[in-house]
């Protein structure tokens, strides 16, 4: 007992000291690692992603640690080298703006990072420094035809401003001062039009953070070239609109982006950008978002066996747009800390299609290697997740996808199978919509753009033995029979392909998805199972909700049954009102590689395609025991579309009121079915399969499903599979985020503090001297309409600042003007201005694109912004310029002190347990125990201090 109460105190104390160090530790991971600057610029660069003194560190890594990254950068330095006129742009502006010219920006940040790492590459810089005068040379970086769209030249601002700040020592002193004149250009530009294009206002879309974050490019730019006017109000704007986007974010549950995962890529390039620059520069962390933590299965979940495909769902290419290596390494580095994002970008890269379908584009190649190059941690050993090499069921539950058998290395009986059928915009979108959440910023389907989604609701894919059998129909119109899905016909609506009925989002004579108005806002399917039993996986998805309720049809449910990796079952079951007109129904089959030719076995109609030697075959069967021919043949895509067209197999099959079903069967080279029968009644639907080595007895339950019933039954050699309908998937409501107004004001809050730091800094250098009234009228003046009569107050002010009795140095005021509130409360007035003006001679535009747009103040009226839940807004610590001298003592003296405490502490530890363990009196060791307790709170308080001081 004695011994016992003794330890007692040890282990308490131990247990209690952890629990008050968790919450500093976690308060240091939030940055991921990422050392915030503090306002604290010299006017001279690298600043955006690094600073001068770490040129050497990357140049040193690039020989060791980081090899194989720089490799990849050299062999397209020397590319760019050997072949200038086949990359440089072009001097024409005409030709420059002839056709979609991101390639420009994308392959500049590539170039200005391979003549960062070697210098001493003859005639590197010369190429860089033409690359950019001819990019100078341009009135604009708009193309042509689409001058509404900022988009390509948002992706030349980045590349441009980033080159800037990479070269900026290389470059002559005219050649400094134009260059900055042209980002001040392009990102004065891009701020204006933040207020009318959608991307200041469509959360969530690719075109946002892309666009954001050359505008936040550009004004970082500026801003440390001392232009903090037009800096501060640009980067106001870029952070009030994505810090939205990232509270809304907090809705999608399951890291997904409703996109998909091509257009997913394009977005993640940008807003792993965003983040990384907000914690550099404005001490703002996103690193503890739970989207973040979940965003590292949407790429790994969605990869076909070998590593080359992805799901295709939504517009997209065979994979990615933009990396994802450069992604995958930052979530590793930055979120993860396990290896495995570094681990699946080298296999990535080690599996890359170099020439043919999937190769990376040309104008997207590069663009991310310098980013994958900085955020690289190669003490992160490569290191699978647990589960790799075992076929996983995933469901996604925001984007309505179901995956089976992802990121397996390329073999037999490696397989893949995917489905979609969620809500229209993903579940978060959608709820937000519909149930009017986030009303201060949402006004319905104007606040989001789902143009790039498909009319895919039921639909799916197939890929044995990781063969793309059954594929999507990648970047193309938006039309139903492009996707693996149904028609009805005759048609109710004036629809695109009369007398056929597809799904109402079915676009005619777009090439963006129907999603604003009508039965189209309210599209959704559903998935209701996802489940796997003893190596079978079960997926029954709800589908009506996509189709015209003029049609009357109950339910249009598909359900997926993958009996083992080369045999799929799939069952459409439709129920039809009594009083429904549809009488067809046509099916489609997709393969964007292969044709598919006709067949037929026993009287069973079906389809296959040859794969080298091998073939994968399809068939069908009805309820009634009917078999249809099915229409085979190749569908073109209308000009303007990346890729030319889809081979499809087209089946039609008659309906009958009010239930129907169809039974499919899909299996590769290793099954051969020599038998397939079906036959059911209004409940169920038994399916006979005889192949070489097994029978197989199914039954589905098309039924509404008790608690009781199961969903489906597999007989099969003494095994009986059962999925049960308990483990149906319920949704459950995600809240809106608590005070998020406030949550993106409290963040905002940060920016200021930066910008009066750099005020201080700059004023500091040049107090007491002729320059100073010069170095305040600049900090003023960028633009001629900012100079207004309050400004040049504020420069008498500055005037008098710099002023020192009889000579003597002057120490610059703390309580300096703060022009940077007078600059928003000026620009407030006038967006009101304006904005009224365009809402008066264009209601709808204006009520769309502009007038809930105007975030300035720090206050909103009628609300308390100052607190969340009792809380102050978060103070960001900044180091005032004219207190830097002493600073370095400072950070000095509590490091001492820490130190000094760290020995103390550990020195009553030992003297506690080993001298006085067996201290006679109670007392005194409640006493020592006290002492040591009032130190470790010492310690914790010389850490925290420590850590804010960046001693």
């Amino acid at each position: 007992m004695r011994t016992y109460t003794r330890g007692a105190p040890t282990v308490f104390f131990i247990s209690t000291l952890w629990v008050l160090l968790i919450p500093v530790v976690a308060n240091i991971d939030s940055s991921g690692g990422i050392k915030f600057l503090g306002g604290n610029y010299e006017g001279t660069h690298p600043m955006l992603y690094f600073g001068q003194t770490e040129v050497e560190v990357l140049q040193r890594a690039a020989m060791e640690t980081h090899k194989d990254l720089a490799q990849q950068i050299r062999q397209a330095g020397e590319a760019i080298m050997e072949r200038p006129e086949e990359y440089l742009p072009p001097w024409n502006p005409e030709e420059f703006s002839a056709r979609w010219n991101e390639v420009y920006g994308n392959n500049l940040g590539l170039l200005s990072m391979f003549c960062l790492l070697y210098p001493h590459r003859s005639g590197a810089l010369d190429i860089a420094k033409e690359y950019m005068e001819r990019m100078a040379a341009q009135p604009n970086w708009l193309v042509k035809d689409a001058p509404w769209d900022e988009v390509p030249m948002a992706h030349s601002l980045v590349g441009f401003a980033t080159a800037y700040d990479f070269l900026y020592e290389y470059l002559s002193t005219v050649q400094q001062e134009r260059f900055l004149q042209v980002i001040g250009n392009a990102s004065h530009y891009m701020y204006e039009k933040s207020y009318h294009r959608g991307w200041g206002f469509q959360y969530l879309h690719n075109h946002q953070p892309t666009n954001c974050v050359a505008l936040l490019t550009g004004s970082l730019v500026l801003m440390n070239q001392g232009y903090l006017q037009e800096a501060y109000l640009w980067t106001k704007q870029a952070l009030a609109i994505m810090e939205k986007s990232m509270v809304l974010l907090q809705d999608v549950t399951d890291g997904s982006l409703y996109e998909g995962v091509a257009y997913g890529s394009y977005t993640t390039r940008s807003l792993f950008q965003y983040m990384y620059l907000v914690q550099r520069h404005f001490d703002i962390g996103h690193f503890s978002h739970p989207w973040l933590h979940k965003h590292f299965a949407f790429l790994y979940r969605t990869l076909l066996p070998g590593f080359q495909r992805s799901v295709a769902i939504a517009d997209s290419n065979y994979n990615w747009f933009y990396g994802p290596e450069s992604q995958l390494v930052f979530l590793d580095r930055y979120v993860m800390r396990n290896g495995s994002g570094n681990w699946l970008a080298d296999i990535i890269r080690q599996n890359r299609v170099l020439e043919g379908p999937g190769q990376a584009g040309r104008g997207q190649r590069w663009c991310t290697l310098h980013t994958e190059f900085l955020w690289y941690d190669a003490s992160l050993q490569p290191t699978p997740p647990r589960d790799y090499g075992t076929p996983r069921l995933h469901f996604f539950e925001d984007w309505g996808v179901v995956t089976f058998g992802s990121s397996l290395p390329a073999g037999r009986n490696h397989s893949f199978l995917s489905f979609k059928s969620g809500k229209l915009g993903g579940r978060a979108i959608f709820d937000i919509v519909h149930h009017q959440k986030y009303k201060d910023w949402i006004k319905g389907w104007r606040n989001f753009n789902a143009g790039h989604e498909h009319p895919d609701q039921n639909s799916f894919t197939f890929a044995p033995n990781g063969v793309p059998f059954i594929t999507e129909g990648l970047y193309g119109p938006k039309y139903t029979s492009l996707n693996n899905v149904v028609m009805f016909g005759p048609a109710v609506s004036e629809s695109c392909f009369a007398p056929w009925e597809g799904q109402v989002t079915e676009a005619c004579n777009s090439k963006w998805l129907k999603y604003k108005h009508g039965q189209a806002a309210d599209c959704h399917g559903r998935v209701e199972v996802a489940q796997e039993q003893q190596g079978m996986v079960f997926i029954r998805g709800e589908g009506m909700a996509a189709y015209n309720s003029e049609l009357k049809i109950q339910n249009f449910q598909r359900n997926l049954l993958l009996i083992n990796p080369q045999l799929l079952l799939m069952v459409d079951h439709i129920h039809l009102d009594s009083s429904s007109p549809t009488r067809i129904i046509s099916a489609f089959f997709h393969n964007t590689d292969l044709p598919f030719q006709n067949t037929q076995d026993d009287g069973v109609h079906g389809a296959l395609i040859r794969n080298g030697n091998e073939s994968y075959k399809m068939f069908w069967l009805d309820d009634m025991g009917s078999s249809e021919s099915a229409t085979v043949g190749y569908r073109s895509y209308p000009r303007g579309y990346p890729y030319n067209g889809s081979n499809y197999v087209n089946v039609t099959m008659p309906l009958r009121n009010p239930t129907s079903r169809v039974a499919y069967i899909f299996f590769g080279p290793g099954e051969d079915v020599q038998s397939f029968s079906v036959h059911g009644d209004s409940e169920r639907l038994n399916i006979y399969l005889g192949t070489r080595k097994h029978t197989y007895t199914i039954c589905i339950l098309t039924a509404e499903a008790s608690t009781k019933a199961p969903y489906a039954i597999v007989l099969t050699d003494q095994k009986k599979v059962v999925f049960e309908s308990a483990l149906e998937i319920k949704e459950q409501p995600v809240k809106e985020v608590e005070e998020y107004v406030n949550v993106v004001e409290d963040r905002l809050q940060h920016v200021k503090p930066v910008f009066q730091q750099l005020e201080r800094h700059i004023l500091s250098r040049v107090r007491n001297t002729d320059k100073f009234h010069k170095t305040a009228e600049h900090l003023l003046k960028f633009s001629q309409k900012r100079n207004t009569a309050g400004n040049l107050d504020i420069i008498g002010f500055y005037k008098k600042q710099g002023k020192g009795k009889g000579g003597k140095k002057t120490i610059l005021s703390d309580s300096l003007p703060d022009i940077f509130a007078r600059i928003e409360a000026n620009e407030k007035k006038e967006r009101q201005l304006s904005m009224k003006h365009v809402y008066e001679e264009v209601p709808d535009e204006g009520n769309d694109d502009s007038r809930t747009f105007i975030d300035y103040s720090d206050v909103r009226k009628g609300r308390k912004v100052g607190f969340i839940k009792g809380r102050k807004f978060k103070e960001v610590q900044i180091v005032a310029t004219a207190e830097m001298e002493d600073t370095p003592s400072s950070t000095s003296y509590i490091r001492l002190f820490l130190i000094s405490n760290i020995a103390t502490f550990f020195l009553l530890l030992a003297v506690l347990l080993t001298r006085f363990q067996r201290a006679q009196t109670l007392h005194t060791q409640r006493f020592l125990y006290f002492v040591l307790l009032l130190d470790s709170f010492i310690l914790l308080y010389l850490y925290s201090s420590c850590s804010q001081t960046q001693c």
